[in-house]
């Protein structure tokens, strides 16, 4: 069932982020038509330069990591020999970094094309053949064009479906879940930006190659809670000790990422983003870990603002628990 409903998922997803823009562009009087088809290349024009940036960031790291891996080898035989010696304990460093140096040059592959090629059938197709990932693509296509034209006809055709007496409070939901969403998004936006101005800056003055793009991913992925910042943190060390080692830049990088999750934690979202959707972090990670197994990367991008959405169905179902009679007696 997810790999039916994860095309037509994803294309809501996207119809919603885009419907701003197409509005925008209808009311400088473009056919609604043509404002649709402007903003789907916006928007795959954004999703293209975010795999570009994943792609200059491997094509940046996997170099250095071909090159600087004997050293490591070298540089911990240097430390732990001595100590292993003690122990009268014999180890081969000599066949350890021939065999790893061999390996992970086979393993590793420098060639971008070919892992932007490998990035986009994984997120795309998600192990199926090259014919139905190209299916799936064209479906989204399809689907997210449609939406963004019929976006209000479609849905006055759902309104129709629910019963007259619910209607007022469905669309008073409906309207509290959509302000929810469109502030998360709007704040989002804002919150990546400067974030990336940040990560960027502060990374370049460290010394760090490709801290540009390594900036901007890791100011994207702020999108994926917890997860994304780690592994953001994780390649800025990583990159650190390609390049210099064991050495204050390490430091320099803890510095700019604790002073980044300050500036973001405790100033930027809560006043940009606010604090409307107010989850658990327990609850969170459930949503994440659910709606990644169920409907992949996209289902990843999800789990947020869905379970936002959820929170509100669920407020608006304890209230009327509680004001019931069966619960007041």
């Amino acid at each position: 069932m997810a790999e039916i409903f994860t095309p037509f998922l994803t294309a809501f997803i996207l119809a919603y982020a885009l419907r701003p823009v197409c509005l925008w562009l209808e009311r400088h009087r473009l056919p609604r038509a043509v404002a649709a088809g402007i903003a789907m290349i916006i928007g795959l024009a954004v999703l293209f330069s975010i795999l570009t940036l994943f792609v200059t960031l491997l094509k940046t790291e996997i170099p250095l990591i071909k090159a600087q891996f004997p050293e490591w080898i070298q540089n911990t035989q240097s430390w732990l020999g001595p100590k292993l010696n003690e122990l009268h304990i014999s180890f081969d460093w000599g066949t350890l970094k021939t065999t790893a140096t061999q390996k992970i040059t086979e393993h590793l592959n420098d060639n971008s094309e070919a892992l932007m090629s490998s990035t986009f059938d994984t997120v795309l197709m998600s192990g199926s053949s090259v014919i139905a990932g190209f299916v799936n693509a064209v479906l989204i296509l399809f689907v997210m064009f449609y939406l963004l034209i019929d976006w209000d006809h479609f849905f006055r055709l759902v309104r129709k479906i629910v019963p007259l007496r619910a209607q007022d409070t469905v669309c008073h939901l409906a309207m509290h879940a959509d302000g929810l969403l469109s502030q998360y998004l709007r704040g989002m936006l804002t919150v990546i930006a400067i974030m990336s101005v940040f990560y960027g800056v502060a990374l370049s003055v460290i010394g760090i190659k490709g801290a540009v793009a390594l900036g901007v991913f890791t100011a994207l992925m702020i999108v994926i809670p917890y997860i994304g910042i780690t592994l953001g943190f994780t390649l800025a060390i990583l990159a650190a000790l390609l390049q210099f080692g064991p050495s204050g830049a390490i430091i320099g990088v803890l510095a700019v990422f604790g002073l980044g999750q300050f500036l973001e934690g405790f100033f930027l979202t809560p006043r940009l983003v606010g604090e409307r959707i107010g989850l658990h972090p327990v609850a969170v990670v459930f949503a994440l870990l659910l709606f990644g197994k169920l409907f992949g990367f996209f289902g990843v991008l999800l789990a947020l603002p869905a379970s936002a959405v959820g929170l509100v169905l669920f407020q608006y179902g304890w209230s009327r628990y509680t004001q019931s009679p069966w619960y007041q007696k």
